[in-house]
């Protein structure tokens, strides 16, 4: 007979959460959400170097493929951007320009273009949009090739003891790039 006349009680609160315990529960959730936003963008920006530099590295493999099936470049500039004609040269079958023969030297994702050509994908560089690659080739049989941007200044330490070398500017760090220099 007693536990019936308990819910009887007017006096009587139901067992809950007060306010301030709510007020804790939510600060403590916006406190590690701000904790963990900084780490979230780092790994998106780190994810997006990646993806950039695979590109880069899918470009220079298909400028050593054009050499070994024609035994030259695909120009004789020895740094140039990766404009619409180079894209149409490396990814075409119509067998125009340097490429007679019509073959498929690169398959390019369609966030990788524009109307400029192979550029870097979106969000990439969020102050100057979607910056171009840049191939330097040894042309000059040297052994080496050394990467320098559009002002002449050299994006990299030291030479780049390679026939072909790709890249685009680090949109984190001024005179620095993100690319192949192996």
């Amino acid at each position: 007979m007693n536990l019936s006349l308990r819910k009887y009680i007017p006096n009587r609160k139901d067992p809950s959460f007060t306010l301030v315990e709510l007020l804790v529960v939510v600060s403590i959730i916006g406190l590690l959400a701000g904790l963990g936003f900084p780490a979230i963008n780092g790994a998106m920006k780190a994810g997006k170097k990646a993806e950039v530099a695979a590109m880069a590295e899918s470009i220079k493999t298909a400028v050593n493929a054009f050499y070994a099936e024609y035994s030259s470049y695909p120009t004789n500039v020895q740094t140039f951007k990766t404009d619409k004609d180079f894209l149409t040269m490396m990814c075409t079958t119509n067998g125009t320009g340097a490429n007679i023969r019509g073959i498929i030297f690169l398959e390019v994702p369609p966030k990788f273009t524009n109307s400029d050509g192979i550029v870097s994908p979106q969000g990439f560089d969020k102050k100057r949009g979607r910056l171009p690659f840049y191939v330097a080739i040894d042309s000059s049989n040297a052994g080496f090739v050394v990467p320098k941007n559009a002002s002449g200044t050299s994006v990299t330490n030291t030479n780049v003891p390679s026939s072909v070398a790709v890249w685009a500017d680090d949109p984190n760090v001024s005179g620095k790039a993100v690319g192949t220099f192996k």
